[in-house]
């Protein structure tokens, strides 16, 4: 290892690119075999008719159930623009 440090700076300069080109490669690569997380989470009108159903049951105020509304309804205009586009 000692003989490492002792070699010209062009060298050094050489060994450190090729690691460095070796650890970028191996990045890419691992990052496409890895699997994608299968698991999504459930839409915006899932939620919202599992609260509606949890305020009919009075597990919701009626302001609860508004400010949840009021919040899921942005996420689903949102979800409804994104179906639209191709992926």
């Amino acid at each position: 290892m000692g003989r490492f440090w002792e070699a010209e700076p062009e060298w050094l300069v050489l060994w450190l690119a090729l690691l460095a080109v070796g650890l970028t490669v191996a990045c890419y690569v691992i990052g496409k075999i890895r699997p994608k997380p299968v698991q999504k989470e459930p839409e915006a009108s899932k939620w919202l008719s599992k609260y509606r159903e949890l305020h009919a049951k009075g597990g919701l105020s009626d302001e609860e159930f508004r400010t949840i509304k009021t919040t899921l309804a942005t996420q689903l205009q949102d979800e409804l623009r994104d179906n639209g586009k191709p992926d």
